[in-house]
């Protein structure tokens, strides 16, 4: 039996060679073809791909339905997702389809699409377009049909606009040592250029963008040990580590531990805000870090639903100098508006050259905290009738509906409680100073 592809307002990921198929992207390109003639009728859509092998395939796939309704491509063949919005400003094209699934295991592929603005389309469109999709509609097909022409140049212009938020020559003059982990992902493209342009002595693991990950895709602890021991073997000062499309960027420390994720959003705030005072967003899902060193700075940081979507929405409307994802994806405006690794890299470097102390010894000063997560099935369970008990069994704790339900406590404690938007299943997330106390939090919300 055939798997199920995962379809939702952010996207869609499936298995290929099996519920990823050629009928399955045809269809929902077709439904994505329909939004674009509804919001922006004129322009090129740019096209773009991971590195993964069946990348190739697919985007032929998504190129000939595109021009079957008279869309012009431009293809840019391998790309990072941050720079494919760079790229549609830069051509003023209509969107884009990124062939992406992201830190999915290889087998996997999917489709990340963008409108003309240069983000991610947000979740009203996201809805949109499924409903489109479910209910097979489409534009009318076109009598001439759409070109397709090769971009060259693809990182230059991305290139640029990360050097320009710092002072290269004294991050220059710092010579760092960086292991850059690309995991044969497309990030190797640009951030190779990139910590070159800044000084940096590098050593690349996973160069190459062919999809054959070298361990599995998405940046965590258990994942990058083998990566940590690299950092340590090549005498390294720190280890940047990308997810398969470099929207994500994890760090390792020069003794080879896993600094995480959450902390690349939170080091590019302590080093922006020092010279940048402005108002963040983060998602509900993200540690309160960046409120500490929001509060530290004398502004404000604000909270979204979980969704990289949902971050820029708020940030557009509240007018944040910046924003991200605890998941290791800085959003910086001057840039573009989408999760950007190479952000991470640049600021991160800034702040160590600033500073002049080591990547441990600035994780250290920020106030720790532990988060810890766990999940449930949600078949037979209403996930309302979860959060109304849930408020009845914590009192004390202020309710927050804006994702599912967030219990905070007076000391600063916190759980998430969200029903996935991909699976049945609740998922629940606490952070508290200590991780048996967010362990036991997750245990007593759940009633495991």
């Amino acid at each position: 039996m055939a798997s199920q592809p995962i379809i939702s307002v952010s996207g869609l990921r499936a298995i290929v060679g099996d519920s990823l198929t050629q009928e399955l992207i045809e269809q929902y390109i077709a439904a994505y073809a329909l939004q674009l003639e509804q919001r922006s009728p004129v322009g090129p859509v740019l096209l773009s791909r991971d590195g993964r092998d069946s990348g190739e395939m697919i985007c032929q796939w998504v190129a000939n339905t595109l021009m079957k309704y008279g869309r012009d491509i431009l293809y840019a063949d391998i790309l990072a997702t941050p720079t494919v919005g760079v790229e549609i400003l830069e051509h003023q094209a209509a969107g884009a389809v990124q062939v992406t699934a992201s830190h999915n295991p290889p087998q996997y592929n999917g489709l990340k699409l963008y409108g003309a603005d240069g983000r991610i389309i947000n979740a009203v469109q996201g809805a949109q377009l499924l409903e489109d999709y479910q209910l097979k509609r489409s534009p009318e097909l076109k009598s001439t049909l759409g070109s397709q022409s090769i971009l060259a140049n693809t990182n230059q212009r991305h290139l640029e606009k990360l050097l320009a938020l710092v002072d290269v020559e004294s991050i220059q003059n710092q010579q760092f040592k960086v292991l850059l982990d690309c995991n044969h992902g497309a990030g190797s493209k640009l951030a190779i250029p990139l910590l070159e342009a800044l000084g940096c002595q590098v050593t690349v693991l996973g160069a190459e963008p062919n999809g054959q990950f070298a361990h599995p895709a998405e940046p965590t602890a258990e994942n990058l040990e083998s990566v940590g021991k690299q950092v340590v073997t090549h005498q390294c000062d720190l280890g940047f580590c990308q997810d398969p499309d470099a929207d994500r960027l994890a760090l390792i420390d020069a003794e080879g531990q896993y600094v995480g994720e959450e902390y690349t959003v939170a080091l590019c705030i302590q080093q922006l805000l020092a010279d940048e005072p402005g108002d963040v967003v983060i998602n509900c899902a993200t540690s309160r870090m960046a409120y500490d060193l929001a509060a530290a700075a004398g502004t404000r940081c604000l909270e979204s639903a979980v969704g990289e979507a949902n971050v820029v929405d708020l940030m557009l409307s509240s007018g944040a100098t910046f924003g991200g994802e605890g998941n290791g994806g800085p959003i910086d405006p001057r840039v573009g508006l989408i999760r950007d690794s190479f952000v991470g890299m640049v600021r991160i470097l800034a702040l160590l050259t600033r500073e002049q102390r080591s990547l441990k010894e600035l994780a250290a000063e920020i106030p720790t905290y532990a988060i810890h997560k766990t999940k449930i099935s949600l078949e037979g369970t209403d996930a309302e009738a979860v959060f109304g008990d849930l408020i009845e069994k914590f009192p004390e704790a202020e309710a927050d509906h804006t994702d599912g339900l967030k219990l905070r406590w007076p000391n600063g404690d916190w759980l998430l409680v969200r029903a996935s938007n991909t699976e049945p299943i609740i998922r629940a997330i606490a952070e508290t100073r200590t991780l048996q106390d967010s362990q036991e939090l997750c245990e007593k919300a759940l009633g495991r």
